[in-house]
């Protein structure tokens, strides 16, 4: 067997670790591309990308159930439950060819195995058991991801305790799903079933469905949510689960014990790194609860060693592991960088309403000491929320009062994940209200939400 030399070893093929590889290959370093599975990761093929596609039919169904109001007429419609599966599978499959023709692009060597660092310099791949592939690197950037996690007694058996991955591919829709846990991963299920008629109940332990947004922001989605049809216990816990032909979920909250029963129970309490089998311990690599311990610029404790990505732990989203990669890449080569700014990262929840956010909220803003302006502007009242039947939804920015700077900024409606991009740049920039509300918006547009509540913020708002 032959020992392949690399500068940069990345192991991992998902958002974080193929976008380093790329940067890698741009700054003339020869890099080498360890992937177990499919390029891509769990993003492009069992989580971002593919649960949009799922969402999008879903979005697609509810629109046309109410197509009356747009003054179209369909009767009867009906959908193939497994041919929006299928076309979510292709939108993966096409994404993570993408991700292949890239590495032929760019000259990086994808080698198809699991990793595992025999010394700071040293890997050894392995596949079937077999070691099939010896490594000489200068650098390693380690890229595995994270796996869903369960709560204590529950086992995720992939057919009647399922994670996001078994969600993707139900064999049939079920008449009925209980889902553990909030937060976006849970929520996106919550809507795209119950959208296409499954009685759903969401069990989420925090006061709040999304336990890290903004809680003003936070209600107008519970309660859209529970017009729709989905059920919401929060500040619950659960006690037992059983599966039978059926599974029933023990939950308890302040109004007592209930059981909840369902077809499948979707397990969505968050996501632990992937850093087991790795290596790590015997080269004194700090790993937390799962999570490779770095600085600002993915490196981690050993020397040469990076990390990015879920596997370098919170906040676990796939544009902060691509961000992560370009950084990580970019303090190898020895380029100024400016690190990662955790104060900074776009979060994002694809339902209907959509809920986006930067920044700080108003309780961490008022727990920091600032002493706040805060504007919200409402979508009903813009001409194009109006136009196209999407109402429902507020822009909520939070301001520094004493020099304007903007803190946070968040936003539910239907086009929220879109329009948070100019709230990024803005406190990217530390923009001001002032040179928000002077900033001329186009018309008609949702974004001129975010002009309106700058400018309600110091009282100068036009539309409302």
């Amino acid at each position: 067997m032959a020992e392949r030399k690399f500068d940069v070893a990345v192991i991992g093929g998902g958002p974080g670790g193929y976008v380093a590889a790329i940067r890698l290959a741009q700054l003339r370093f020869r890099v080498g591309l360890v992937e177990r599975d499919r390029l891509g990761g769990i993003c492009l093929n069992w989580g971002c990308i593919p649960s949009k596609a799922l969402l999008k039919s879903a979005e697609l169904f509810t629109t046309i159930k109410k197509s009356e109001e747009y003054g179209i007429s369909v009767k009867d419609a009906q959908f193939d439950f497994s041919k929006i599966i299928r076309r979510s599978r292709d939108v993966a499959e096409r994404q993570s060819k993408g991700v292949e023709y890239l590495m032929k692009k760019n000259k990086i060597e994808v080698l198809s195995g699991s990793a595992r660092l025999t010394g700071k310099n040293s890997i050894e791949v392995s596949k079937d058991g077999k070691i099939v592939d010896s490594i000489k690197t200068e650098y390693t950037i380690i890229a595995t991801g994270g796996s869903p996690r369960t709560i204590p007694g529950v086992t995720i058996d992939g057919k009647k305790v399922i994670s996001s991955t078994e969600a993707m591919i139900l064999p049939e829709m079920p008449k009925a799903m209980v889902i553990i846990g909030g937060g976006a991963i849970g929520i996106e299920f919550a809507y795209f079933y119950n959208a296409l008629g499954t009685k759903v109940t969401v069990v989420e332990m925090m006061p709040t469905i999304l336990p890290i947004e903004d809680k003003e922001i936070t209600k107008i989605l519970d309660s859209s949510l529970r017009k729709s049809g989905i059920e919401i216990l929060t500040n619950a816990k659960v006690e037992g689960l059983k599966t039978a032909k059926e599974v029933t979920v023990t939950v308890s909250s302040k109004e007592g014990k209930v059981d909840l029963k369902g077809d499948v129970a979707l397990m969505a309490v968050g996501v632990q790194g992937n850093s087991e089998n790795l290596g790590l311990e015997a080269l004194g690599v700090k790993v937390e609860k799962s999570y490779i311990k770095v600085d600002q610029f993915g490196k981690s404790s050993v020397e040469a060693i990076y990390a990015i990505g879920d596997v370098a732990g919170p906040p676990l989203l796939a544009h902060v592991a691509s961000h992560e990669g370009i950084v990580a890449a970019e303090h190898i080569a020895g380029k100024a960088t400016h690190g990662i700014d955790r104060n900074n990262v776009p979060s994002c929840t694809y339902c209907q309403p959509q809920v986006a956010s930067v920044g700080m909220t108003e309780e961490a803003a008022l727990a920091a000491g600032y002493k706040l302006k805060i504007g919200r502007f409402p979508l009903r009242p813009l001409g194009k929320a109006v136009a196209t039947g999407e109402t429902v939804g507020t822009v909520k920015l939070i301001f520094d009062d004493k020099y304007g700077e903007l803190l946070g900024a968040h936003i539910i409606g239907s086009e929220a994940t879109e329009m948070i991009a100019e709230l990024g740049l803005a406190k990217t920039l530390e923009t001001t209200y002032e040179e928000i509300f002077r900033t001329m918006h186009a018309h008609p547009t949702f974004s001129e939400a975010i002009m309106e509540a700058a400018g309600e913020a110091y009282g100068v708002a036009v539309n409302i």
